[in-house]
């Protein structure tokens, strides 16, 4: 059951981002036009988890996926697999789950081709058009990079907001991309709603 309500998500976020390139079905609202702000914050934030990268968030539920930067004993970066993902299932004491086959391969799972030895240019399985870039900052430290607000801003969070639908076609109201201006060191969200 927690498998296919998984896959469902997943679909979803397909779907919506798909709905993102087509510029004819997609409506963007600045973070001041959000109406429930307060909610969206009530899902909790990942705490202490080293070299977390970027997690996604999605509703029915607080469980959340995230991804880490993938490094050996020595600290190097595993080039061949340089980002891990795993559950924190909150509802369950905050337990850290591996993604199992399904969720890494359809769902969850990230394509990764090497640009150079400290980039990398990463695509979801489950959407392949929207390219994420691996790649150290000025002090050395890796950050997952996209644009948001069509400015590049470094990813620190995903949200898909669910409400009702069946298990096979939810209605996705929107998701909404969280991160921060690497021009102005500023936050910076773009809800995209789904039309």
């Amino acid at each position: 059951m927690m498998r296919l309500i998984f896959i469902q998500i997943f679909f979803s976020l397909l779907i919506s981002l798909m709905c993102f390139s087509a510029q004819a079905s997609t409506a963007y609202f600045p973070l001041s036009c959000l109406s429930d702000t307060l909610e969206r914050n009530a899902f909790p934030t990942p705490k202490d988890i080293k070299n977390l990268l970027f997690y996604i968030q999605r509703d029915p539920n607080t469980n959340t996926v995230c991804y880490t930067l993938n490094v050996d004993e020595k600290g190097y970066v595993n080039s061949p697999s340089p980002v891990n993902a795993f559950w924190i299932r909150y509802p369950e004491g905050g337990q850290h789950k591996s993604l199992n086959f399904i969720q890494r391969t359809f769902a969850y799972g990230i394509e990764v081709k090497t640009k150079s030895s400290d980039q990398y240019e990463l695509r979801s399985v489950a959407y392949d058009k929207m390219a994420l870039y691996l790649r150290k900052d000025k002090q050395g430290d890796y950050h997952i990079y996209t644009q948001i607000n069509h400015k590049e801003c470094i990813l620190h969070r995903i949200f898909i907001r669910i409400d009702g639908g069946s298990m096979w076609s939810p209605n996705v109201l929107y998701i909404e991309l969280s991160g921060t201006d690497t021009t102005t060191g500023k936050d910076s969200i773009e809800r995209i709603k789904i039309s």
